[in-house]
């Protein structure tokens, strides 16, 4: 439902699941995923966090890292989600989604060149999907969030075409 902008629904579903089951990590992250996305990254951040603990072998170690870049970005916390993003690089450099993330964190920071270097780095991994999360707005980005990601990359040197 988040992947859709129905974070009521999300929220609601997320809570009946850790209501029937408190230690689902899947539901914890999946709540994480929905705060953040909703425009309450601190209270993701905690879910993902719990999330994790309860689970701190899953296999999808990027994507959580990932997810982990985005409440940090979303909260104001450029440094940490430019570290966030590292880590997330490192652990599959193939994944294009902290790449985008850590070149809008970087163009925060002002860290211009190191930001440009991550952003051709994210469009020449898969230019298609490149384009598909930053030309247009996916479902699950509200406009705020979507227009503070653009912000970076615009300071990271991404121009629209």
């Amino acid at each position: 439902m988040y992947s859709r902008g129905d974070y009521e629904g999300a929220l609601a579903e997320a809570e009946r699941a850790l209501a029937l089951s408190p230690n689902l990590a899947y539901a914890h992250r999946t709540l994480a995923q929905t705060l953040i996305f909703s425009g309450q990254p601190h209270e993701g951040l905690v879910a993902l966090e719990r999330s994790n603990r309860l689970d701190p072998h899953n296999r999808m170690l990027p994507g959580r890292l990932n997810l982990l870049t985005m409440g940090l970005y979303f909260s104001g916390k450029y440094e940490a989600a430019a570290e966030a993003a590292k880590r997330a690089v490192r652990s599959n450099p193939e994944y294009l989604l902290p790449y985008r993330w850590l070149a809008a964190a970087l163009g925060q920071l002002g860290r211009a060149a190191e930001a440009k270097e991550a952003l051709e780095r994210a469009i020449a991994i898969s230019p298609a999907s490149f384009d598909m999360y930053v030309r247009e707005r996916v479902p699950w980005h509200r406009p705020e969030d979507y227009a503070h990601m653009l912000e970076g990359l615009r300071k990271a040197g991404w121009q629209a075409e």
